[in-house]
Formats: C-alpha cells, structure tokens, sequence
C-alpha cells in the first residue's frame, strides 16, 4: 500500500510540474505577444482597443504604439476614426501620425476635412498637416531674381513675395509651389516688357503686382494668392546696347571676310598678271633674238647698208647716252632735296684753295689716240664692206637699164 501511494504521488507531481510549465509558457507568450501597457493606456484614456486587435498588429507587424498613441490622440480630439482606418492608412505608406494631426487642426478650425480626405492628400505626396496650417496661417513663397527686360532696352531684376493659402479643394489634383513661382515669374517678364520705359516699373512697383493679380495665376493650383509684394528691384545690363554692339561687330566680322576675299583675288590677279608678264618678257626676249639674225640676213641680202646699220646704232647710242644723263640728273637732284637745308644766318664756308690743273698733251692730228688707232682698222674694214656694197648696187642698177 505504501509502494502504490508513493506510485500515486510521483504520477501526480509529474503532472502538477507539466500544467506548471504550460501555464508559465502560455503567460509567456501573452506577455510577448499582447502589450499589456499599451492595452492599459488605452483603457484609461477612453479609447479602448481589444486584446485581439493588438495581437493582430503585432502579427501583421504594425507599429502598435504608434497606432495606439495616435488613435488616442483622435478620440481625445473628438474625431469620429477607427483603429482600422489607422492600421489600413498604415500598411498603404501613409503617415498616421500627419493625417491625424491635421484631422485635429482641421476640426480645430472648423475646416471641412474628412478622413479619407485626408488619408487621399498624404499618400498623394503632399504634407497634409501642412496645407492644414497654411489654411489657417498664410504662406509666403520667395521668387528667385527674375530678369525682364523694358522696351527702353534696360534689364530690371525684380524678387518678389507671394503670398498664397491652401486650397483645400485642389490638393490632390492641384499644382505646387514651382507652378505658382513660374508663373509669377512669366507675369512679372510680360508685364516689365510691355512697358515703354524702364523708370515706369521703378516709378510704379505696384504695377507688376496688380497685372500679375489680375491673370488668376492660381488657377488650377493648390493655393490661392492672397497677395503678390515686389520686395526688390535692380537696375541690371543694357541689352539693346548689348545686342547693337554684337550686331555691328557681327557685320564687322562679315566685312573683314568678305575684304579678305577681295585682298584674297586681287592678290591672285596680280600673280596671274606677273606670270603674263613674265611670258610677254620670255617672248620679247625671244624676239630680241631674232633681231641680229635679220639684220644679218638684211645685210647679205642688201637691203640695207652698212651706212643705215651704223646710223641705227649711233641713234641707239645718242638714247643710251640721254638716259643716263637724265637719270644722274635725277639722282643729283634727289641727294640735294635729301640733304639738311643751311640756316641763313650762319656764317659763309671759306673758300677752299684750288690747285691748277695739269697741263695736257692735246690729242691731234700729231698725235692720235689710242681710241682712234684701235678703230681705224675697223673703220677701214667697214669702208670696204661700204664700197663693195655700193659697186654691187651700181652693178645692179646697170643691168637693169
């Protein structure tokens, strides 16, 4: 008896120890898996989420405690949201704590703004939050330095200050913030453009504003422009100057080509005239050479005399002679003009002494010359050539009669 009671005992306790071990297990697990804190602080704070759906999250791995402190946040606020919408608006990329905060700006503003409203904004890419404040504070945006350029030809740089609010209505489909600047900007250059001067714009700013105002630049936009403020302007470059100085020298340009095309044929003109005159050279001097072959062949065959040849050369000689008297009258001439004229009132050169000049052996008829000793042999040879060229003549002459 006492065998199988010990038997019994052992049996007992060894299932007393597998419970224990479950039970710890189980508790285990449900303190990993559910969040006892957050569970609790929903609970108190009036916003109470189930056991299942925590778990679920944490299944799904949503971030429990920003969902818990955010649905916290909207009930506290009085919005009418459930945890799903937040859990749903979580698993698409969204931002739950944005959508949330602008829903309780919204509602604090008595702004029309639903939750999927809201919801459809932040996963458009826009900060929902943001155009909330922008609704209740107005925006300024900053144009860049926008360059226009006045009728007069001067550069005027303006910066402007836009003023905007959100439009609530156009948020998803509406433009942004770069479509409000280059359309302030377009607004700015056609209204700068169509003016006569340059001094209007600087006289009148205000001019640029009530144009730019009057277009309804915030059409199709996400903003409404409350206001448009010219915060600066500069008096930049002169471009009309600017284009009429690269005008001119643009035709600069062209008349110096078009003058070195002409240097360009003239220059080819002249060396086509220097070849011709080399060839007309070449065919003088061909000719030339000819000219002692006929007077040769002129003289064999009479007709002419040794006394025409002789006078030919001697008048050959008389212009040879003439020439180099003018040209050394020429030089003398140009050395005198060249040299530093004397001034009058300085003192005369003295004269200087001369000597006499040698006395000379006259060259006569006593004593000739070497000149004449050496061409008398052919003077006599040319006489005879004379002579029988006459009694040819002769001899012709009396066979014709």
């Amino acid at each position: 008896m006492i065998l199988s009671g010990f038997q019994l005992t052992t049996g007992w306790i060894a299932a007393i120890i597998v419970v224990a071990v479950l039970f710890v297990t189980f508790v285990v697990t449900v303190l990993v898996m559910v969040p006892f804190r957050l569970w609790f602080r929903a609970f108190v704070s009036s916003a109470h989420i189930s056991m299942l759906k925590l778990i679920g999250m944490k299944l799904r791995k949503v971030d429990c405690q920003l969902i818990t402190l955010n649905y916290i946040t909207a009930r506290k606020a009085g919005l009418k949201i459930t945890v799903d919408e937040l859990e749903t608006h979580f698993m698409a990329g969204g931002s739950v704590e944005n959508v949330v905060k602008a829903l309780v700006a919204a509602f604090s503003a008595n702004i029309d703004l639903t939750v999927q409203k809201a919801k459809a904004i932040d996963l458009a890419g826009r900060d929902v939050y943001e155009a909330v404040k922008n609704t209740v504070v107005p925006k300024i945006i900053e144009t860049p330095e926008i360059a226009a350029v006045a009728k007069d030809g001067i550069e005027l740089i303006v910066k402007a200050k836009v003023t905007v609010v959100s439009n609530m209505l156009m948020q998803i489909s509406g433009a942004g913030e770069d479509t409000i600047i280059a359309r302030v900007g377009e607004g700015i250059v056609t209204t700068v453009g169509s003016t006569d001067s340059h001094k209007m714009i600087l006289e009148s700013p205000e001019l640029i504003s009530s144009t730019v105002l009057e277009k309804g630049l915030d059409r199709g936009t996400a903003y409404y422009i409350s206001s448009l403020d010219i915060a600066d302007i500069d008096v930049g470059r002169n471009i009309d100057a600017e284009l009429n100085i690269a005008k001119a020298e643009a035709e600069k340009r062209i008349a110096q080509a078009k003058a070195e095309e002409r240097k360009s044929m003239a220059i080819a003109a002249e060396n086509e005239m220097k070849a011709r005159v080399q060839e007309m050279r070449a065919e003088v001097i061909r000719a030339e050479a000819e000219v002692p072959k006929a007077l040769a062949k002129a003289l064999s065959a009479g007709k002419i005399s040794v006394n025409d040849y002789y006078e030919m050369q001697n008048i050959k000689a008389d212009t040879a002679m003439r020439n180099s008297l003018s040209k050394a009258e020429d030089e003398k001439a140009e050395k005198l003009s060249s040299l530093p004229k004397k001034d009058p009132s300085a003192a005369p050169p003295r004269p200087m002494m001369q000597t006499p000049p040698m006395p000379q052996t006259p060259v006569g008829f006593g004593a000739p010359s070497p000149f004449s000793q050496q061409m008398n042999p052919l003077a006599a040879r040319f006489a005879s050539l004379a002579a029988a060229q006459k009694r040819n003549n002769n001899s012709g002459s009396d066979d014709n009669k």
